[in-house]
Formats: structure tokens, C-alpha cells, sequence
């Protein structure tokens, strides 16, 4: 029995000593049915999770005005700007928008609100604010007057995945 404790304080000792030692970057792992998209390519410090790319085309567009637009198939559309956006100034123009009308908020949060209006047809939009090192990033969902607003599954999906960015460090050493 003392030998069977002692083999495994050994192991868990040894352990954790694997797993703090080196520098090695930690995996990051997408929740299923998703893919992680390491955005560093695009001046972006940050990966965020997308859905799975073998059914659905990803398009990625950096527009003029610095927004990096992420489509994935008809039911997946981030814009990431670089600044944060007034919260309480674009609650107020939901609130006062005479042809979207505002129903209610799904998520009310300091950073971050997802919420239902209707113009014809209720649909769900979201914006998000965050820090990532030391800048500020706005996450919102792309309106798309050509094809149908999306659901709001679709919506909590892109609210989600832009709440669980996760920041890429580059350990670079001289």
C-alpha cells in the first residue's frame, strides 16, 4: 500500500512538473462542432472559435474602414473593430430605432448585449466589447439586407464565441 502512495505522489508530482516546465503555448480547444481561427494573420492577438469549415465556406474580409468581416456559411457573421463601442449610446438608438422596434434584451451585461426587435419579423442582434492585451476590440453581428435575418441560435452561437476569444500570446525569445 505505502508503495502504491508513494508511486502516485511520484506521478502527479512528476506531472506537474511536465506540465509547467518549457515554454509551450497552450492548446486551445474548440467546443464541438467549432474551429479555433488564430486571427494573428490579421493583426488580430486573439483566436475565436468559428464553426466547423468542411460544410460551410469561410470568408474572411478585412473592410476599408479596419473591420475584419468573418462569414461561415449563411449562419455565422462577426464583425471585430478595433475600438470599443458605446454600450449605453447604442442602447439608447435600439430603444429609439422607429422602425426596428426594440422588444427585449436576451443578455444585458457592462460589455456586452444581445437583444430581439422586429421590423416585420422578430430578429436577434448582439455587441460585445473586449480587451484583448491592451486594446479594445467590438465584436457585433453582420446585417445582411440581401438574405434573411438570422435565428437566434445562430446569434447566441457568435455571442458565445466572441465572449471566449482567447488571447495568443507570441513568446518570443532573443
Amino acid at each position: 500500500m505505502r508503495k502504491t502512495i508513494i508511486t502516485l505522489i511520484s506521478a502527479t508530482v512528476l506531472t506537474g512538473l511536465i506540465s509547467c516546465g518549457g515554454n509551450k503555448s497552450e492548446a486551445i480547444v474548440a467546443p464541438e462542432g467549432m474551429n479555433t481561427l488564430n486571427l494573428n494573420r490579421f493583426g488580430k492577438p486573439f483566436a475565436i472559435f468559428v464553426p466547423d469549415t468542411i460544410a460551410n465556406k469561410m470568408e474572411i474580409t478585412e473592410q476599408s474602414n479596419g473591420a475584419l468581416d468573418i462569414k461561415v456559411g449563411k449562419a455565422f457573421a462577426i464583425s471585430i473593430n478595433e475600438q470599443a463601442a458605446d454600450i449605453e449610446m447604442r442602447k439608447q438608438d435600439i430603444k429609439d430605432d422607429e422602425v426596428n422596434k426594440f422588444k427585449s434584451y436576451i443578455a444585458e451585461e457592462p460589455n456586452a448585449i444581445m437583444w430581439e426587435s422586429e421590423i416585420v419579423k422578430p430578429e436577434f442582434h448582439f455587441l460585445i466589447n473586449q480587451k484583448v492585451g491592451s486594446a479594445d476590440y467590438n465584436f457585433e453581428d453582420i446585417r445582411d439586407t440581401e438574405s434573411n435575418t438570422l435565428s437566434k441560435d445562430a446569434i447566441q452561437k457568435m455571442f458565445d464565441s466572441a465572449k471566449n476569444i482567447k488571447e495568443i500570446k507570441n513568446d518570443h525569445k532573443s
